[in-house]
Parts: structure tokens; C-alpha cells; sequence
């Protein structure tokens, strides 16, 4: 069984950073790509980042130039660093992973959830 553990969420001012963080735990082989999305009330969830095993990253346009995923593999970690941040990046912002487990399957992993919210 796999979990994501999320942190770093909270509430900011307009321009202002914060610093996400989420932590794979449990019995698997590997974790293959990871990333994050968010959902705002009333909303899909979108996908805001991800990042492979070997570094290479995507991004949503809308957060293009301001945010920046990056990982540790040797800790199954997966962070993202939010600058100049709006009132519309409120949301909250859920970790994902496919991980490889004990089967050799690959399966998709959801965090909990962490609320940002940006005021004005």
C-alpha cells in the first residue's frame, strides 16, 4: 500500500511564496512520474506540474515562469516551489504519483490534499 503525504500549504499574500511537499511511503519497487494538481471550488482538477523519474518537467500555462517542481528520488519526494503567487492559485493542490508496486503494476497514487489560498 502506497500513501502520499502532503505539506506546506496555507494562506499567503498576493506575490508571495510557499513551498509544497509530498513524501511516497509504504512497500513499493519504484516511482515512476509524479506531480501536482489542483482543484478550486466548483472546478475540474487541472494539472499544475509533473515531473519524471529523470527530471524532466511540464507545466501548466498558467503557471508557467512562477512555479518550479522539482524531486528527490533517493526520498520519493516530490516538491514544488510557488513564486509571485495570485488569488486565483487558490485551491487545493493534491499530490499524485504512479508508483510501481510489489506486483510490478503500476498504479496511480493521490495524496490527501493541502489548501493554498491567496489573498488579495
Amino acid at each position: 500500500q502506497v500513501q502520499l503525504v502532503e505539506s506546506g500549504g496555507g494562506l499567503v499574500q498576493a506575490g508571495g511564496s510557499l513551498r509544497l511537499s509530498c513524501a511516497a511511503s509504504g512497500s513499493f519497487l519504484s516511482v515512476n512520474a509524479m506531480g501536482w494538481f489542483r482543484q478550486a471550488p466548483g472546478k475540474q482538477r487541472d494539472m499544475v506540474a509533473a515531473i519524471t523519474s529523470g527530471g524532466s518537467t511540464s507545466y501548466a500555462e498558467s503557471v508557467k515562469g512562477r512555479f518550479t517542481i522539482s524531486r528527490d528520488n533517493a526520498k520519493n519526494t516530490v516538491y514544488l516551489q510557488m513564486n509571485s503567487l495570485k488569488p486565483e492559485d487558490t485551491a487545493v493542490y493534491y499530490c499524485n504519483a504512479d508508483v510501481v508496486t510489489t506486483a510490478w503494476v503500476v498504479r496511480g497514487s493521490w495524496g490527501q490534499g493541502t489548501q493554498v489560498t491567496v489573498s488579495s
